[in-house]
């Protein structure tokens, strides 16, 4: 495998697409701007869950970072099953052969003690650890082009609580959205960490199906169906490990502006978007997917 960098074009409608948990789940902003904001881990949450629902037990397609996991346990189990004579580099190894998103992601594996060390008796008990992986496959914070407008939406339960609350009928809650907004992630995929990970053209083929399909199986009280939609993925393929580009100077050869005459986007028709492919080096292939 060669060195990738890729762009993820996607845009919200009517949605809250990140919520900030220590804003009130307001979306998240850039306070100086007014951009938008999705964290990677949000876009990473994603593509394990594409993962966990289309390849659900099928060997070597396990995720370790999901709902209610215990990490120590899932680490205990390599140990468990590659017998006493194991050490944190094997365990490291069975855990990335089982687990996409550690072979693909990376993983702090270091969550537990050693046995033996200073103190035996007091560690005995303890998980091992694995070390850490370093994944190869990283993606960005996204950012709007342009600013958002954040709008607070009051609404109604007809439901209470608690018995206590019966006789108070119907109670306010608030939810938050933006009207609009089309973001920008970038990422990449480090040839040298894939060799270390095994992180292969499969694991390659399953993560483009899964950015592709990113809010497809995401739908939400937050996120209606069809509010959240990838709408352009291009790929930066080099014909080297060591890449024939700096990926900076290949994501800067996308251009993305407002039409003239638009003041507020509401759909991606309000954008000219265009790639300047003189702008490509010899040695790197520009594949654009529009989904």
């Amino acid at each position: 495998m060669n060195k990738i960098d890729f762009i993820i074009l996607f845009d919200a409608l009517d949605a809250n697409p990140n919520g900030d948990p220590d804003a009130g789940n307001q979306p998240r902003i850039d306070a100086e701007t007014g951009h938008g904001i999705v964290t990677d881990v949000c876009l990473k949450r994603k593509i394990r869950n594409f993962v966990q629902l289309t390849r659900a037990g099928e060997s070597g397609y396990n995720i370790l970072i999901k709902e209610k996991a215990v990490l120590n346990n899932e680490i205990k189990a390599a140990y468990s099953a590659l017998g006493k004579d194991a050490d944190s580099d094997l365990a490291k190894k069975w855990m990335c052969q089982n687990f996409y998103d550690v072979r693909t992601f990376g993983a702090v594996l270091s969550t537990g003690k050693k046995d033996g060390g200073e103190n035996p008796e007091k560690n005995k008990k303890k998980v091992k650890n694995a070390g850490q992986v370093r994944g190869p496959v990283q993606i960005s914070f996204a950012r709007s082009f342009d600013p958002v407008t954040q709008f607070e939406h009051t609404i109604t339960r007809c439901a209470v609580t608690k018995e206590e609350d019966e006789t108070k009928g119907r109670t306010m809650g608030t939810k938050f959205t933006i009207p609009y907004g089309l973001y920008l992630a970038k990422g990449c995929i480090n040839p040298y960490l894939a060799d270390q990970t095994g992180f292969g053209e499969a694991d390659l083929e399953l993560l483009l199906q899964a950015i592709q399909n990113l809010f497809a199986f995401d739908a939400s009280a937050a996120r209606p169906a069809g509010s959240m939609a990838v709408r352009k993925l291009i790929l930066f393929r080099h014909n080297s490990k060591l890449g024939n580009a700096p990926s900076h100077k290949l994501y800067e050869s996308l251009h993305v502006a407002k039409k003239e005459g638009v003041e507020f986007p509401r759909n991606i028709a309000d954008y000219v978007i265009s790639l300047d492919r003189s702008a490509i080096p010899d040695g790197v292939t520009v594949e654009e997917i529009d989904c």
